[in-house]
């Protein structure tokens, strides 16, 4: 009789685990597709111009072109780096692409930039001086700048 209980007690953990596996790889997947799609618009406005406040293919500022590429991926996302550090995601420690990499002037200070890390140690951001661009995360101004990421 207690050699049925276990039997049916494991093909019930099996049953549950393959569950938490299938539901696992659909939240996985569609975090996978608004980060891609997020990634993708962003990497489309590569050479925008950069213009304070905005928001659109016009001309981005940093928070608004992350705001812009995740709300077409149908994620809304405040207009400024640090409510976007404050409000929004998960902190993590290792980058996976799309997650949100923040920088401050000093590790003391709040947020005032944000770029999205794409993977193979880059990240797209808007930068006053050059517009939508991609560059290193261990670029030798922002790296010391950098005080966390965030995922969405």
């Amino acid at each position: 009789m207690l050699k049925k209980y276990i039997t049916a007690f494991a093909t019930v953990v099996l049953i549950l685990a393959s569950l938490f596996t299938v539901v696992g790889n659909q939240v996985e997947a569609a975090s996978y597709n608004y980060h891609t799609k997020a990634i993708s618009v962003a990497k489309a406005n590569l050479g925008v111009p950069y213009h304070w406040g905005g928001m659109s293919p016009s001309g981005f500022d940093c928070s608004g072109l992350i705001k812009y590429s995740y709300g077409k991926a149908g994620i809304t996302l405040p207009h400024s780096a640090a409510d976007m550090f404050y409000t929004k995601g998960y902190r993590v420690r290792y980058l996976h692409p799309g997650d949100l990499m923040f920088f401050a002037p000093n590790k003391a200070s709040r947020p005032t930039h944000v770029a999205m890390y794409i993977g193979a140690g880059r990240m797209i951001m808007a930068s006053s001086s050059k517009g939508v661009i991609i560059t290193y995360t261990s670029n030798s101004y922002w790296k010391p700048r950098y005080i966390g990421a965030k995922r969405i």
